[in-house]
């Protein structure tokens, strides 16, 4: 995610402003990680569709009028996805997923101006370090465009004979959702300690060898949360509710049938959901060998450091695999709205844990000469 944020010269100020930066940016994450519960929530419940119209500034308030209601209603009736999935629902019906859809876009609002109102107070009090504001600035804009690919993705379902959105754009929106909360996080966290703990020659030869680990499992695991993008929006968890076989073989029947081979991996339901679970389970080793890592390369270690490596190995270990758990019971329970809106959820917890660990094994800099 970059290197950690260097303040040459702070003083005392600055570092009081560095952690009040730090704690917003997490504030900031928390809603992230619930703006990205309530996108799988509306996915799942086809509530996504419900609002044909893109209105930053009048679309924060709900229809206020009985004529507004039935004006959005007859739009919403004019798409596929209501002569397919809901024809017939009437306007109560219409409500119920209107609000969800609703809730979602107003969180994102929200999220807008918990970051931009602080940006704004902490730039004119001259309280940002000035090697902080480019990333700040940055920050807004991902989180701008990840409102604008939103609706772009939105309006990929209003095609003809398409009753869900594009596979291909959610996992834009989706994938720019991990970005921009791992951006955050990481800012937040160089803010809060915004040097890596020292360490023994020995420790630190240990350190790396760790390091190495917990970047394969990270890697493997974001692989894995865009893998489960296609499934979902192929609705790939509705099909092989069986595990670890699908319909008794290994690798299921048609894994490889679509023209060209490149479609398979996004747009054959057999061979998507495969992929997420092997990518899922090569995680979960992947975690599990960096818990052994870390386990016997604590002997000649210092009993703190040693601590510190298994506290943070046996952390990831445990997310990766209360994950994979989960997505075994979403699948065999054939994907109940609950229990997929807490798989999802449970995702951002795993790359939460991945990119704290990464950040406390990160290697020591140097302090630049003008620190010195």
């Amino acid at each position: 995610m970059g290197a950690a944020v260097a303040v040459p010269g702070a003083g005392p100020a600055d570092a009081a402003a560095r952690r009040r930066i730090g704690r917003w940016l997490l504030l900031v994450c928390l809603m992230v990680w619930i703006m990205v519960a309530l996108g799988g929530a509306t996915r799942l419940t086809g509530s996504g569709l419900s609002i044909m119209e893109w209105a930053p500034l009048s679309g924060t308030l709900p229809p206020l009028s009985e004529a507004e209601w039935n004006r959005l209603y007859d739009l919403y009736r004019t798409i596929p996805q209501y002569a397919l999935v809901n024809q017939g629902f009437g306007l109560e019906g219409f409500k119920r997923i209107f609000w969800l859809e609703w809730v979602h876009r107003l969180w994102g609002r929200l999220i807008g101006l918990a970051y931009a109102l602080p940006l704004l107070w902490f730039w004119a009090r001259g309280r940002i370090p000035a090697g902080l504001k480019p990333r700040l600035l940055l920050l807004l804009a991902l989180g701008g465009l990840q409102g604008v690919v939103g609706w772009v993705m939105v309006a990929s379902g209003f095609e003809p004979d398409r009753t869900t959105v594009s596979p291909y754009r959610l996992v834009a929106h989706l994938g720019l959702a991990l970005l921009l909360y791992a951006a955050l996080l990481w800012t937040a966290l160089s803010l809060l300690q915004p040097a890596a703990p020292a360490a023994r020659e020995e420790e630190a030869a240990g350190t790396r060898t760790l390091r190495r680990w917990v970047r394969v499992a990270a890697g493997l695991a974001l692989l894995t949360m865009l893998a489960g993008g296609f499934v979902a929006g192929l609705r790939a968890g509705l099909d092989y509710n069986t595990f670890p076989l699908m319909e008794g073989r290994l690798v299921p029947r048609g894994y490889w049938w679509l023209e060209p081979a490149w479609r398979n991996l996004t747009d054959n339901v057999a061979a998507v959901q495969f992929n997420h679970r092997l990518l899922a389970t090569l995680t979960l080793a992947a975690a599990a060998g960096a818990a052994v890592v870390a386990w016997r390369g604590g002997r000649g270690a210092a009993r703190e450091e040693a601590a510190r490596r298994r506290r943070l190995a046996l952390g990831l270990l445990g997310a990766v695999a209360l994950q994979y758990a989960l997505g075994v019971a979403t699948l065999l329970l054939v994907v109940p709205v609950w229990l997929g809106t807490l798989h999802q959820a449970a995702a951002v917890l795993v790359l939460t844990v991945a990119l704290v660990a990464l950040h406390a094994l990160r290697p020591a800099r140097a302090a630049p000469e003008a620190a010195r």
